[in-house]
């Protein structure tokens, strides 16, 4: 009985949640670091179908770094990284989309066989992610910059109520095709759709003022703060592009967005339908 209860208290605390983000789109990022556990991607994919079934509409764009690594030793093929982006060329880029492809048809398929209805689009196609070559100190070859996002595919997709799952791949006025970049691709993507949330899925629990405290986790930080921690050189390496693409999505008319640990069980649920939490937010 106390566990029934406890239960019927968790449903009541979501309540207003579900009714303040019916209709409305939430993007999620799924990092590839952790796409590849079978275990934590039933948990978030089963989560993704709850959120439709209670009325939003989930978009849901993937990386697949690990699985593209992988493919690259397998084919004796060398992998070189500037700045965290993949050079490539194109060789390179066949492989990228894929293993792109490969585990966007492993996701829509586990979504399909939860219930709900799915579709998997590729960002190159339709004009969905308009690209540019990526301009650096080192020629990256076929990396693209994101330039615009056509919504009106993903928006067709969302309208019959289906949850739309999206591999980052741009395509540029030159017609060639471009390796993006997932975490920049789906603040893009989350901008133009004016998202509710935001929402990055990553392997560590949140933003910490010292990795080696747990106790210094960070729940909340406005814009402002969150550009003073990366000046301080608290927010580091890996962390920094994923707040980047944070601010640039509330920049663009996202009301909140969110870094939270895919690894905890249901944590896109606790996240959006309970009071506390569990990631980091960041605000206006």
């Amino acid at each position: 009985m106390e566990e029934a209860i406890r239960k019927a208290a968790v449903l009541i605390e979501a309540l207003p949640y579900i009714k303040n983000f019916h209709n409305k789109v939430v993007v999620i990022k799924y990092g590839g670091s952790i796409l590849g556990e079978e275990k934590i991607r039933r948990t978030v994919l089963e989560d993704i179908v709850f959120l439709n079934f209670m009325g939003l509409k989930p978009v849901l764009v993937h990386g697949g770094g690990p699985n593209i690594s992988e493919r690259m030793r397998q084919v004796g093929k060398k992998t070189d990284f500037v700045d965290g982006m993949r050079v490539t060329d194109e060789e390179t880029l066949v492989v990228v989309e894929e293993e792109l492809q490969r585990l966007n048809d492993i996701i829509v398929e586990e979504i399909n066989e939860l219930g709900a209805k799915a579709i998997g689009l590729n960002g190159k196609d339709r004009n969905i992610i308009q690209a540019e070559e990526k301009k650096a100190k080192i020629d990256l070859g076929m990396v693209g910059n994101v330039v615009d996002i056509n919504t009106i595919p993903i928006l067709e997709e969302l309208d019959v109520d289906r949850i739309v799952v999206l591999l980052p791949m741009g395509r540029g006025t030159d017609k060639k095709s471009y390796n993006v970049n997932a975490d920049e691709a789906a603040s893009h993507i989350a901008g133009a759709l004016k998202a509710e949330k935001f929402i990055l899925l990553t392997n560590v629990k949140g933003i910490m003022r010292n990795p080696d405290d747990p106790d210094s986790f960070i729940s909340t930080l406005s814009i402002k703060e969150a550009e003073g921690l990366i000046r301080q050189n608290v927010i580091q390496q890996g962390m920094i592009p994923k707040v980047n693409a944070c601010i640039y999505a509330l920049r663009k008319g996202v009301k909140k967005t969110h870094i939270i640990d895919a690894r905890i069980p249901h944590s896109l649920l606790l996240e959006i339908f309970t009071d506390k939490g569990i990631g980091t937010e960041i605000v206006h």
